[in-house]
């Protein structure tokens, strides 16, 4: 079967490093995902592999001197691999190699070997197949183990035996269910029962490696199909034990409580219909994870989470530390997201405060459409009735939210004075009455006290110093 390339915004690149082949006498072949993504008519990848049965660090700078002789090649010995960046385009070109592994450790020894080899020790048939850029078969797909009708049946299937594949490289494993999110592919049975199997090797990858998956698997278009498939083969309880901590349903005296885990997999595919933020997603991964540690049953009143929102806030940044998550701003907009995520249907009421709506306002400042898109991805409800009636509820409190921002302009405010004019004010140095004071404005402003006007807060500033023995010293 021969691949039509002629129409492919890539062919004069594809027409070059043929070329240069042929005069160095070296096969070439295009391999991996963008043989794949081509025959699904995917989107190109901007990353495109390609093997030679010969040295690819020589063919690569043969390669790049043909394009540009100024060209930039990176070369990497250990691999015998080499990338050149062209345009939009990165370029790996690698030999053809054999891999074998040792029992603690993913990385393989590595030696030469055919293009046949080479696709032996691929992950999956999708992405064992090749097509030839040789002159003499230019363009034929090389598919030895079917990976086009395992693309048509939308399968996963790996080349060799499955538990030997998973167990060389257990990172497979997470590529195997992110490919199953991300392309809706059902992983073959024998694939999944390997996965069960092997689950435990996860243990020699690196967090950082994982991760990388993982977030794949949550940009997807529907993440619980990989969650979901994480919990099935027990990755999951692995990776993030706190959300299998989630998992199951108790009943005392005939109460029972919903299954979190499930939940919280509903959560997380409602809110990526609306959103791509992958952090917006990870605070619905996250915003029930103090329920586990929080759960408890009381007579008369049933089963209670009290204070799971601010429990789960806390394990955000240790779960955050052990998946090697960035711990910066990302981390504590999900703490923030996971902090807040219960406040606004508080104030589903109509004598909930203008104070009460300050202060979410404040609290979440730019982040309040964010953390509204989560108090509705939260709704998961399968009675119509109920929940049209809490899409609602929180469209009435987003208009009275408006209303109090509108009339107070709290949201990230500044206190209308500042710690230096209360220095001034008072002929004070720097001390724990500036902050004193400067706190008692803020809450003065949300409690609705004063205005958030200047004069208000100067006047506000000059009585409460009184209480503290202060007197202004300038006007």
């Amino acid at each position: 079967m021969f691949i039509n390339l002629n129409q492919n915004k890539n062919l004069k690149l594809f027409k070059i490093i043929s070329e240069v082949a042929h005069r160095n006498s070296q096969s070439v072949y295009i391999v991996g995902g963008y043989v794949r993504d081509l025959l699904m008519k995917r989107k190109a990848s901007t990353d495109i592999d390609f093997v030679t049965e010969q040295s690819g660090i020589e063919l690569a700078e043969k390669v790049a001197a043909e394009i540009d002789p100024k060209m930039k090649v990176s070369v990497f010995k250990t691999y015998g691999t080499a990338m050149v960046r062209y345009k939009e385009l990165e370029l790996e070109f690698v030999g053809a190699r054999k891999e074998s592994y040792h029992e603690d450790s993913r990385k393989p020894e590595v030696e030469g070997g055919t293009l046949e080899d080479d696709q032996k020790r691929r992950d999956f048939t999708i992405n064992a197949m090749a097509i030839s850029l040789n002159k003499d078969n230019f363009g034929e797909l090389i598919d030895p183990f079917n990976g086009i009708g395992d693309l048509e049946d939308q399968i996963l299937r790996t080349p060799l035996e499955p538990s030997q594949t998973y167990s060389d490289d257990p990172l497979r494993m997470m590529r195997a269910i992110r490919f199953a999110s991300t392309l809706q592919f059902r992983i073959e049975t024998d694939s999944l029962n390997a996965i069960q199997q092997e689950a435990e090797r996860i243990r020699i990858v690196s967090m950082e490696r994982i991760m990388v998956e993982f977030n794949k698997i949550m940009l997807s278009a529907k993440p619980s199909v990989g969650l979901g498939l994480m919990e099935e083969t027990g990755l999951l309880k692995r990776v993030v034990p706190e959300l299998i901590a989630l998992k199951g349903i108790e009943e005392v005296e005939g109460q029972t409580h919903k299954d979190n885990f499930y939940h919280t997999l509903e959560v997380v595919d409602n809110i990526s219909i609306h959103t791509d933020n992958l952090w917006l997603r990870w605070a619905a991964l996250l915003h029930d994870i103090g329920k586990a540690p929080t759960k408890k049953f009381v007579e008369g009143t049933g089963w209670t989470f009290h204070g799971h929102e601010f429990l789960g806030s806390k394990m955000v940044k240790s779960l955050f530390q052990r998946l090697k998550l960035p711990l910066g701003n990302d981390m504590k907009y999900v703490q923030k997201m996971v902090k807040l995520s219960s406040r606004p249907i508080a104030l589903v009421t109509d004598d909930a405060s203008d104070s009460a709506l300050r202060r979410l306002l404040f609290d979440a400042g730019e982040d309040l459409e964010d953390l509204f898109t989560l108090c509705k991805a939260d709704i998961t409800t399968k009675n119509s009735r109920k929940q049209d009636r809490f899409k609602k509820n929180f469209e009435y409190v987003a208009v009275k939210i408006k209303e109090v921002e509108e009339k107070d302009q709290v949201r990230n405010f500044q206190p209308p004075i500042s710690g230096e004019e209360i220095m001034e004010m008072f002929n004070l140095k720097p001390g724990r009455e500036i902050g004193i004071l400067k706190e008692k404005v803020k809450e003065a402003i949300l409690e609705g006290e004063i205005s958030n006007e200047k004069e208000d807060a100067r006047n506000f500033v000059i009585a409460e110093a009184g209480k503290l023995g202060l007197s202004v010293v300038s006007s």
